[in-house]
């Protein structure tokens, strides 16, 4: 860090960050990240929730995260809850699926079947 302006990008860049997990209305994506979430990769699939939210400038969109869900052999979970909808729940997510579920479901409203955990869980 060679400058006050330097330190205050650095700044910025992480209020961003957090911002991006802060309660807000609208939609909720949270991701479990008990140790069995960890273990099966739920911390790149939450830095990919967070990244995709933050580029496409979801303002109305909250990244969080939780302990157990209770279904550790589908770990890594994220579960989709946007206002006026039944929650979603997608199992086996992997850091390249986030951009489909952010697409299709957090922005046009059409759930992502196939990584849902009636199609995964058969």
């Amino acid at each position: 860090m060679k400058s006050l302006a330097e330190l205050e990008a650095i700044r910025q860049r992480t209020l961003d960050k957090v911002n991006l997990r802060r309660e807000k209305e609208g939609t909720r994506i949270v991701v479990g990240m008990a140790t069995c979430g960890i273990a099966a990769g739920a911390r790149p699939v939450l830095l990919a929730c967070m990244e995709e939210v933050a580029k496409r400038n979801l303002l109305n969109v909250t990244v969080a995260q939780t302990g157990c869900i209770g279904m550790c052999r589908l770990e890594p979970i994220v579960e989709v809850t946007v206002p006026g909808q039944e929650k979603v729940t997608y199992v086996r997510v992997k850091p390249e699926m986030v951009p489909k579920i952010i697409a299709e479901h957090v922005v046009n409203g059409h759930p992502v079947t196939e990584y849902t955990i009636g199609a995964q869980d058969k």
